[in-house]
């Protein structure tokens, strides 16, 4: 149980993280799965007690990773930033990083101080898997043509309702308008990557464009289509959920 000591100076820190998902059911805590606030609130009670309130920069699901993820820390503890990073990548395991952690103004919201987040998504792009990879990208063993995905991708772009590209549940709830500000689709060699940067996103709506484009691909969607799946504002036109593993945060900016 976390708790602030209300009779000493508050301190609020701004840590950054990298973590491999595969092990977690996500950032959020849960009753019956391990996830990446688990263990590190669980790392944090061994050095600082229980004097202590973080949130984090969004909820991912289970398997995505996170080459930067954002949490911010409330606390009256006296512990200094240099000591409070070694401390915390000593009790961690060894799937969490911290990359930096510095003290923050006592407003800083980890969420909802974020102006945008980047993700990206990961494709192995070529007919044998490679066992390297496993967990870490999408093996796809089909032809993509990432330049006529690339061009697809540009409707994305804007702000629009994205109720159909969102699973809708009850985390989902009002406005579900969001502004993306860029997508690209590139390839290096057999490693396809799609970049994505909005100013927030829904639940699954990254891993939704993905097997959106993926369907592009197939024949099954117009090349065109996106517009007009955006104007349906219906879950059932989008392509299918694609797996998490290929799916990492990438970036989140604050001002």
């Amino acid at each position: 149980m976390q708790h602030i000591d209300s009779g000493s100076t508050l301190r609020n820190f701004k840590l950054t993280i990298s973590y491999d998902g595969r092990q977690f059911h996500g950032w959020q805590i849960q009753n019956n799965a391990m996830t990446v606030q688990e263990a590190f609130q669980t790392a944090l009670s061994k050095i600082i007690g229980d004097d202590f309130d973080l949130k984090g920069c969004s909820r991912t699901d289970s398997g995505v990773h996170a080459n930067m993820y954002c949490i911010s820390l409330k606390t009256s503890h006296p512990i200094a930033d240099v000591r409070l990073k070694a401390a915390l990548n000593r009790w961690l395991p060894l799937s969490i990083a911290v990359l930096d952690c510095e003290e923050a103004d006592i407003d800083f919201h980890a969420r909802y101080s974020c102006t945008s987040k980047e993700y990206i998504y990961k494709i192995w792009n070529t007919e044998v898997r490679n066992p390297f990879l496993d967990g870490y990208a999408l093996h796809y063993r089909y032809k993509l043509d990432e330049d006529m995905l690339n061009s697809a991708a540009q409707a994305y772009v804007g702000t629009h309702d994205f109720t159909s590209f969102c699973t809708l549940d009850s985390r989902e709830k009002g406005d579900m308008t969001r502004t993306v500000k860029a997508f690209s689709v590139t390839r290096e060699g057999n490693l396809v990557t799609m970049k994505v940067e909005a100013d927030g996103f829904l639940y699954n709506m990254v891993r939704i464009m993905v097997g959106t484009l993926l369907r592009i691909q197939q024949g099954k969607i117009p090349v065109d289509g996106i517009a007009g799946i955006i104007e349906k504002k219906d879950r059932k036109f989008a392509g299918p959920t694609a797996q998490p593993c290929g799916l990492y945060l990438n970036r989140v900016n604050y001002d």
